[in-house]
């Protein structure tokens, strides 16, 4: 499949699947098992981040330049030789969040976007996609308000797809993919918005 539209991806996240391209542009499907994800309420942040939080030594912005948050975490990384956010992954997901379905938490120093992370919010789930960091510890902060804005409107479940290094320092564990959708299907009946309002006090 090489074409993807809005309904396609609700349609995916609601039945547990996900797209990702490949450098050719192709995109496929995917529904990992077992499947990862971080219990929200188990989240803690790290010692080593708590004083950056206190300091407040970033402004946090919700939903003010998704697409730069994508361009953010479509950009090259040390670690990896390739990107699966291709334009057309950028410019569906773009459109789904004019929709109201994405959303992006975004970390700002001087008023330059230092970096973020966006995902899918469906009901009671969020579907964490990617993130990326411009300076140090600006996705960490970014990702420790995602937690506080997920408690504060009882978000269930928060999907991070395949369990790596970075989300396990997240507090990901790996579940069977049946138990995933069954977690999914009780998330997706809660009546839940996301509401994009940056909680003051950090914890």
């Amino acid at each position: 499949m090489s074409e993807i539209t809005t309904d396609d991806l609700l349609y995916g996240y609601i039945n547990g699947i996900f797209p990702m391209a490949e450098a050719d542009g192709t995109i496929y499907w995917y529904s990992p098992d077992p499947r990862a994800i971080i219990p929200i309420e188990i989240y803690k942040p790290a010692k080593s981040l708590r004083p950056v939080l206190n300091k407040k030594q970033f402004e946090i912005r919700v939903n003010t330049d998704f697409e730069g948050v994508m361009r953010g975490c479509s950009g090259p990384r040390a670690d990896e030789s390739g990107t699966w956010i291709s334009e057309e992954i950028i410019a569906t997901y773009t459109a789904l969040h004019h929709m109201g379905f994405a959303h992006s938490v975004e970390a700002y120093r001087n008023g330059k976007l230092a970096g973020g992370l966006y995902g899918v919010s469906i009901n009671g789930a969020f579907f964490g996609e990617s993130m990326f960091s411009a300076e140090s510890n600006a996705s960490k902060v970014a990702f420790h308000y995602l937690i506080q804005i997920l408690r504060k409107n009882r978000f269930a479940l928060l999907d991070t797809q395949f369990m790596n290094d970075n989300v396990l320092r997240y507090g990901a564990v790996e579940i069977p993919r049946n138990t995933y959708l069954e977690l999914l299907k009780q998330a997706l009946k809660l009546k839940i918005k996301f509401d994009g309002s940056v909680p003051e006090n950090p914890f």
